[in-house]
This record gives structure tokens, sequence and C-alpha cells, in this order.
């Protein structure tokens, strides 16, 4: 195990995983996953309302970050299969769940096919297909031709909403630099994970207690996305964050983290 900076690096399911814990070690672990473009930093905002009572454990997928690039194209299938690796890595059995857009696509394959590593799942701005192909063909298109840079202003757009863009100039800098910070082979195989993903039959299996977030403006994974894993998941809980687009961790951090909390804490406390 090697030290970078804050975090360590794990051997999982054949490649480094980048992770760092917060919070109490005795505290059951909540696993964070971030989104397309992100690293663990992403969490920045949200990692001190939660690690007063629970173990948080921050992690880079492979392709991002600290974490390992492989060669892609990736699967939610095969990232849902590294987190596992992360916690078997870790001696973890069992943890509490919260995902952020593909991170929530991982959790929907966590919850399906690892029901018994899972207290609950927080599914945050996320989806169970993401249609056109050729919309993630333009994007690949872009990234191969001018790099990340080529895709960052388009990318937080969609993220925030223009008042929040405007309002809160530290924050999108540090997002910006955090997408910068992307390599291009690891976005694009994730990218295709995400393009190739047909998950919506399987939340059918999905009996694990589940809190689907969405944000009214999500242009990336709408408020109707959220809806289908809703009413696929049996005895989810749905809540829509208003004023908020993609990234409503950030956005809405407040609201965010109270809701969130609120439904981790619910399911905690019958444990």
């Amino acid at each position: 195990m090697t030290q970078m900076q804050d975090k360590q690096t794990v051997k999982a399911n054949g490649v480094d995983i980048a992770y760092r814990f917060d919070g109490p070690k005795e505290g059951r672990v909540l696993l964070v996953a971030n989104s397309l473009m992100a690293n663990s930093s992403m969490w920045e905002w949200n990692v001190p309302a939660f690690a007063d009572r629970y173990r948080v454990l921050r992690y880079d997928k492979r392709g991002h970050g600290d974490s390992g690039v492989t060669a892609g194209p990736y699967s939610i299938a095969q990232l849902a299969d590294d987190a596992v690796g992360l916690l078997d890595a870790l001696g973890i059995e069992k943890a509490h769940f919260m995902g952020l857009s593909i991170g929530g696509m991982i959790g929907q394959q966590l919850g399906a096919r690892y029901p018994e590593r899972l207290y609950s799942l927080s599914l945050c701005n996320t989806a169970s297909e993401m249609p056109p192909r050729s919309l993630w063909e333009e994007r690949f298109e872009i990234a191969r031709t001018q790099g990340i840079a080529g895709l960052v202003d388009g990318t937080i757009k969609r993220w925030f909403t223009a008042p929040f863009i405007e309002r809160a100039p530290q924050d999108i800098e540090k997002v910006r630099q955090m997408i910068l910070g992307t390599d291009v082979n690891g976005y694009m195989a994730c990218g295709s994970a995400v393009r190739d993903m047909a998950q919506s039959t399987m939340l059918l299996k999905i009996k694990t207690p589940t809190l689907v977030l969405s944000g009214r403006y999500d242009p990336a994974c709408t408020v109707e996305q959220g809806i289908v894993l809703h009413r696929l998941i049996e005895g989810s809980q749905m809540v829509v964050l208003e004023d908020a687009a993609h990234l409503s961790n950030i956005e809405q951090t407040a609201v965010f983290n109270r809701t969130v909390r609120d439904f981790i804490d619910s399911v905690d406390n019958t444990l």
C-alpha cells in the first residue's frame, strides 16, 4: 500500500484504486462514488456532514483521479465489481452507499447484484439508461481532438444552473480544475460504460432501502429518469431538490446533506 497525498491505494479487481477515510474508525462505513470527470474531491462539500457518525470511504473509480487507467471500454458492472473489490481489500463486509451520476449507476449494480454488502443506497442525480449514443460519440470526438479542456465549459453548464455559476465562482473553479485533471482515456472508457448501460429491468431486483434524489434542473439525469428509478425500486423514497442541476451535492449542499443524512440515519437507526 502506498501513500498518495491524503489518499492510499490498494489493488482491487486488478487495478490500483485510490481511496481515503474520514470519520470515526468504529462508525459504519459510508462508501461514496463520484460522477464522470470527477475524483473524490467532489465530496469535500459533503463529508463533514457525515463524518461525525460514519466512516466515509471516498475512492477514485478506475480511469479517474489517482486510480489506475486500464484499457477501455469499461462497463458499469466492472466498475461495481471494483467497488466490491475495494470493500474486500479493506476488509469491509457491509456499507451504506451514496453515488452521484455514474456513481449512482454503480450503486444500481451493487443493489441488484451485491445486496448482502449494503445497508442502504442513495442514488443521486442518476439514471438507468443514457441515450442517445450519438451524444457520447460527439463528446468522445471532442475529447480525442481537443482533450478534456474541450469539454469543460459544456460540462459545467450541465452540472450547475446559471445563477449558481454566477454566484459561486470559487466553487466553479474548484470543479473546473477537477474536470481538467481527468485522464482522457479514463473519461472515454467510463463514458462508454454509461453509453452502453441498460439497467432499468435490473432495478426490479433491488430490495435495499433506497433514496432516489434528483435535481429539478438537471439536464444530464433528469427528474423523469429519477422517477423511473423510484417506480422500479420497491419501497424507494424520492426527493427532488429545487434550484439544482446535476451536481446537486455542491449546488445545494445544505439541503443535499440533510436529505441524504436523514435517510441514512433512518436506516442506520434500525440496524
